[in-house]
């Protein structure tokens, strides 16, 4: 019996911000695309906002190019997401979805669509999970230092003040 050498897939590290990071937008009668193209992108119905839709709040949404090269969506005002942002809160203490391929969410009546080119995606490397989600896979190698090339990403706005520890206690900055 011949065994077939397996193709060698590639890791999915590309440039920063390679693989045309963009959002497909629909509602009932629109259709839309928006090239991502800014470290931050503002979904709302503000004059500040790169993605101006009728129906949701000034700021509804905003999606952050992060110092890894990953985007980041984080809700301000109602909708929905594929993944459980409530949970990720609690977990990890960011109330953001990071965002790959196929990431749905929703804000008032429009529906949104992540999409960016699968080599570029820092999801599932070597061409994806051969042998179903519980396989053993190879580990990637770490990503580029993408800091040292002189990406810092978009930095949250905090929201309220930074909590620092003092004497093991923590305390609100002033």
């Amino acid at each position: 019996m011949k065994t077939q050498e397996q193709p060698r897939g590639t890791t999915t590290h590309a440039e920063w911000g390679a693989g045309h990071p963009r959002l497909l937008i629909t509602s009932d009668d629109d259709r839309l695309v928006h090239e991502i193209t800014e470290d931050e992108t503002r979904i709302g119905s503000g004059a500040e906002c790169q993605i101006r839709l009728a129906g949701l709040a000034a700021v509804h949404a905003v999606i952050r190019h992060d110092a890894g090269d990953d985007y980041d969506l984080e809700m301000l005002g109602p909708g929905q997401t594929s993944a459980n942002i409530a949970k990720a809160a609690e977990e990890e203490g960011r109330a953001v979805e990071t965002l790959h391929t196929g990431a749905r969410f929703t804000a008032g009546d429009w529906r949104f669509v992540f999409v960016r080119d699968e080599f570029a995606d820092h999801g599932r490397p070597f061409g994806g999970r051969l042998g179903g989600e519980g396989a053993h896979q190879r580990r990637q190698p770490p990503r580029p230092d993408y800091r040292a090339e002189g990406h810092l990403g978009a930095m949250p706005t905090p929201t309220s003040p930074p909590l620092i520890e003092q004497d093991g206690e923590p305390t609100v900055a002033d």
